[in-house]
Formats: C-alpha cells, structure tokens, sequence
C-alpha cells in the first residue's frame, strides 16, 4: 500500500480535558506549534463547550487564536450546540467536530442526550455554518460497542452515518470510545461503510483500553480506512467508559505504520520530542511505548564483557 496516510492528533482536546490540572495557556500553545511541525495533517485543538462543563478547555478562545497555523494542517475543535459553534466560528476554525453516540444510554450519559436529540442539534450547528466553508465532521462513540448496553447493531451505525451524511455532516469518525472493538468487527464496519458511501470522509478513532488499539488501526488500514485519530503519548479517555485508558498513541501509531514502509508524512523523531515534553507540562507518567522503548531500529552497544572479549 502506497497511499498516504492521515494522522490526526487528539492530545490537546481528548487528552487534555480530563487531566487533573489545568495545563497553562501558554503551554498548550506552545505544545500545538510544536505539533504543526512535525507532519501531522489535523490537530484537534480544543472544545468550545461550557468552561462550567470542562474546565480544562476554559480558554478555547485564546488558545486558537495564539496558535500559528502552518500550511497544510488542519485545526480542528469539538463543539457541542449553537453557541459553541458561534464560539468556534468567530476564531477561523478549518473543520468543527460534532460528538454523539450510536447508544441511547451512552448518549444520555455522557451527553444527555439520545441520538435523535443529537442529530436534530446537529442540524441546527449545520444551518448556522452554512456559507463559511468549514468543514462539519461528526464523531460517532460507541460505534463498536456500548459499556451499558453492549453490543451496538451494525444496521444501527450505519442508519446513523446515512442520517449524519443526509443533514449534511461531510466526515464521519467512527469511534471505539470504550475500547471494545476487535479487529474482525473494525474491518467489517469500515469496509461496509466505505463500500456504501464513498463520497464521505471516515476516520477511525480508537482506544487502547484491552490492548487492542493498534491491532484495531491495522484492521481499518486494512479495510481501506486512511485517516486515524492519535493522542500524543496515549492521553484521554471516555469518562462514561469503566476502566478505559487512553486513545492510541499518536508516536506509537506513526512508528507501526512507517515500519511497515507506509508513509504518514509525519517526522517521528519531532513528534517524539513533543511527547517528551508530556509528564512535566501534565504531572504524570505517560502510556506511550516508543517514548519509552525507543524506536526499533535503535541500537545498544553490546555487553562490556563482549566488548573486551573482542566479540
């Protein structure tokens, strides 16, 4: 496979949003200009939703309008309703991210709301960006597997996409927001949504939660899926998923796929970088391998008996 692949950075939205301190304005900022110029083709850059609901994001406004845009990325950011999307508009955004879930009780958890009430808010967010060439994307969770209801119908996904794609949403990420996707169920899911509406934009959106993250992103690779969203060194979580971690690893995914000679546009040394940059500016640990391990053409001096044993 030669094509390229897209890789869509989460950390400073997803991750950032249920850390337990507040990261600096000033360092998000610095962490996004970082991010521009490592290769990434979209950053999510912030959620324009209530600073009562998250307070971690309270500065959205500030954050995308200190950010320096660099040609050829895209800067996206959550919205939730109108007056975020009014919000969102008023700083320049290139896409506004939509969120619902494919599950009733997960919607009304995380929410509080059905994915019928979703969908007629959505269709007013739309009417209000009419004219201004944003890009409109819509988030689906759940789509692989719901924590209080479990398994979610297939038909059930794809009625939704149809009615997203219908009242004019132009991408769809297709979101394993509690980290219960198989790899057989992903490539199932993301070919049958190719196949049927190709003219869309799919994303697919994973989480490390049972270990099957990357495993996942290889399945929708295989089912022809080409944009992947990533969360540098693994940050975020669904608070209404039990026991979920992270979002895949941005530099972890970026390292699979070139050493399967693919190419992501992305520099993974520079992307490393900025995740070295992560436990300080957050205070903790985080779940990234390759910062940890190293990449895996990295190379040890052998054993010092060896070395004076002329070995």
């Amino acid at each position: 496979m030669s094509k390229r692949l897209y890789i869509q950075d989460v950390a400073t939205r997803d991750g950032f949003q249920i850390e337990a301190t507040f990261v600096p304005t000033e360092d998000k900022v610095a962490l996004i200009d970082r991010l521009s110029h490592t290769g990434l083709a979209k950053i999510e850059v912030t959620s324009f939703t209530s600073p009562k609901a998250i307070p971690n994001l309270r500065d959205a406004e500030e954050v995308m309008r200190s950010i320096q845009r660099v040609a050829g990325v895209e800067y996206t950011v959550l919205v939730p309703n109108v007056r975020g999307c009014e919000r969102a508009l008023s700083c320049e955004v290139d896409e506004i991210n939509l969120v619902m879930s494919a599950s009733d009780t997960h919607g009304l958890a995380n929410l509080r709301m059905t994915p019928e009430q979703s969908l007629a808010q959505f269709a007013e967010i739309i009417e209000v960006t009419r004219g201004s060439g944003v890009f409109i994307n819509a988030s689906l969770s759940t789509t692989f597997g719901c924590p209080f209801e479990g398994e979610v119908p297939e038909a059930r996904v794809h009625e939704l996409t149809e009615r997203l794609l219908e009242i004019g949403v132009q991408g769809v990420t297709l979101c394993d927001t509690t980290g219960m996707a198989d790899p057989a169920q992903v490539e199932r899911i993301c070919r049958e949504s190719l196949q049927r509406w190709p003219e869309a934009v799919f994303t697919a959106h994973f989480h490390n939660t049972r270990g099957m993250g990357l495993a996942n992103a290889l399945a929708a690779l295989n089912a022809g899926i080409d944009r992947f969203d990533a969360s540098l060194g693994g940050l975020g979580g669904c608070p209404y998923a039990p026991g979920a971690s992270g979002n895949i690893c941005t530099e972890d995914l970026v390292h699979m796929f070139q050493r399967m000679g693919l190419d992501t546009g992305v520099n993974l040394d520079a992307l490393l970088d900025a995740a070295a940059t992560l436990p300080e500016l957050i205070g903790h640990d985080v779940p990234g391998a390759i910062l940890k391990a190293g990449k895996a053409d990295r190379r040890y001096p052998k054993p010092k008996w060896m070395q004076d044993a002329g070995l």
